[in-house]
């Protein structure tokens, strides 16, 4: 028991520093994109700043990335305090949503390049360390990589759903921006479906189809622009 508690905790540790950054690069990035295009909401919510702690959600950067890793789930997912940004004020309006909203998942794939060029470094550091840092590089490979394609599903809140309000007509764009209060707990339900999916062998996860299969080949991409080998 010992053991397994000392391997377990290894491993998380391995989460923690990558889940961090990806969260709050993601959120910050959002907060920066909408300062530079006019809004300064953001600015004076005191989140345009990569510190985490102004970004750090207690249920969603902590408590369930940690549940799922206890669990063993095999999936992991967490996010961080949405960045507060008055989409009336940027400048366009429109166009400045869709810069704003896929600032965040831009930002998650530049976290998964640099991540995979620094695999390119870990022999120089101490040999005890190595493998600690591979895994911190890997994890982070793929969390980034599954945070950027999670955050472009087409639906409100998430950034795709802003994306898509701000390049379809307004009377396509209309009905989705009515789907937002709905959006969290079509996501909930995904979640749910995909989690009991792995559990029971249903074969019906369309997390593993939205998310998933887009996630891996984008890590693939990244593996092979940066040279390392999968």
């Amino acid at each position: 028991m010992p053991t397994n508690l000392g391997a377990m905790l290894a491993n998380v540790t391995t989460w923690i520093l990558p889940i961090i950054f990806a969260v709050t690069f993601h959120e910050a990035a959002h907060g920066f994109a909408a300062l530079r295009l006019g809004d300064d909401t953001a600015l004076r919510a005191g989140r345009v700043t990569f510190n985490p702690l102004k970004h750090i959600d207690p249920i969603g950067t902590v408590l369930l990335p940690a549940l799922m890793l206890l669990s063993r789930s095999g999936f992991m997912f967490g996010y961080a305090k949405p960045v507060p940004v008055n989409f009336g004020r940027l400048r366009p309006p429109r166009l400045g949503m869709v810069l704003v909203a896929l600032a965040g998942p831009a930002t998650n794939v530049i976290l998964a390049i640099v991540s995979s060029l620094l695999f390119h470094a870990v022999n120089v550091a101490p040999a005890a360390g190595q493998e600690w840092l591979s895994l911190n590089f890997g994890h982070s490979i793929r969390l980034n990589a599954v945070l950027c394609v999670f955050n472009l599903l087409p639906l409100l809140p998430l950034d795709g759903g802003r994306v898509l309000v701000g390049v379809l007509p307004r009377s396509l764009a209309l009905p989705l921006a009515r789907l937002e209060p709905y959006g969290m707990i079509i996501l909930m339900g995904l979640l749910v479906l995909s989690y009991l999916s792995s559990r029971t062998g249903a074969g019906f996860d369309p997390l593993y189809w939205l998310v998933a299969v887009p996630a891996n080949l984008l890590i693939r991409f990244v593996l092979l622009i940066t040279g390392v080998q999968a």
